[in-house]
């Protein structure tokens, strides 16, 4: 485990998200452990790349001098794993919100399934979900969407290198992603459906890598304390 000095001079940390914690709280939970333990009183933490909170996996945390890489490593290419859902859509295109509407999915062969992630490789414009953290005229997203205000969002140009479907399990796809920054997985399980003649939403997300770090070598908050503890 690194030392007081380590940290401050700066660290790169991998931590595998739990469910419903927010990038922001783990940040916050890790800041304050760090100074418990060495008993600092400020000290720079920061991610490198915002999950969802009904997302999981890989953030990359860095510490001290380390933080001014965030912008490098924010740059680089992510994996995601995760399942969708055929025929039912969410206006947060997840399971944050309710089902708001259902589609026919009896025309959708495996095939189809299989031939239709073909039209996502490569460069693609892409809308980010109205639930998201973006800003427009100084406002989060989801701020608009939570208070059922319209607001106009332009897309973005998105590269997406590989998409694989790995299992079909009845309206359950599970997938892989390799993708360019500033992809929204949410958004690729909305288009997904409507490219299929239907709808789909996210209904479980995981990120497995960030450039070259990897979601098998990161650990758990409780691990990370636990070995803070025992310095």
């Amino acid at each position: 485990m690194p030392s007081k000095d380590n940290y401050l001079s700066g660290q790169v940390l991998l931590i595998d998200k739990p469910l419903n914690w927010t990038s922001f709280q783990v940040v916050n939970k890790l800041r304050w452990e760090i100074r418990q333990a060495f008993n600092i009183k400020k000290i720079k933490v920061g991610h490198a790349g915002t999950l969802d909170p009904l997302a999981t996996g890989l953030l990359v945390i860095c510490t001290g001098k380390m933080t001014k890489q965030i912008d490098t490593f924010q740059g680089q290419i992510k994996e995601y794993t995760g399942t969708l859902v055929l025929g039912s859509t969410t206006p947060s295109y997840d399971l944050e919100s309710a089902i708001n509407a259902t589609y026919p999915t009896e025309h959708i062969s495996e095939a189809l399934i299989y031939k239709t992630t073909e039209q996502f490789i490569g460069e693609t414009q892409q809308f980010p979900p109205v639930f998201s953290a973006l800003k427009k005229d100084g406002k989060r997203l989801y701020e608009f969407a939570r208070a059922g205000e319209h607001v106009d969002i332009p897309s973005r140009t998105v590269n997406i290198s590989e998409f694989e479907i790995t299992k079909i399990d009845g309206l359950n796809i599970d997938f892989r992603v390799v993708c360019s920054k500033g992809t929204y997985i949410r958004s690729l399980a909305n288009d997904y459906g409507k490219a299929l003649k239907s709808g789909a939403h996210l209904s479980i997300l995981r990120r497995t890598k960030i450039g070259d770090f990897d979601v098998k070598n990161a650990t758990s908050i409780e691990g990370f304390i636990k070995n803070l503890d025992s310095e």
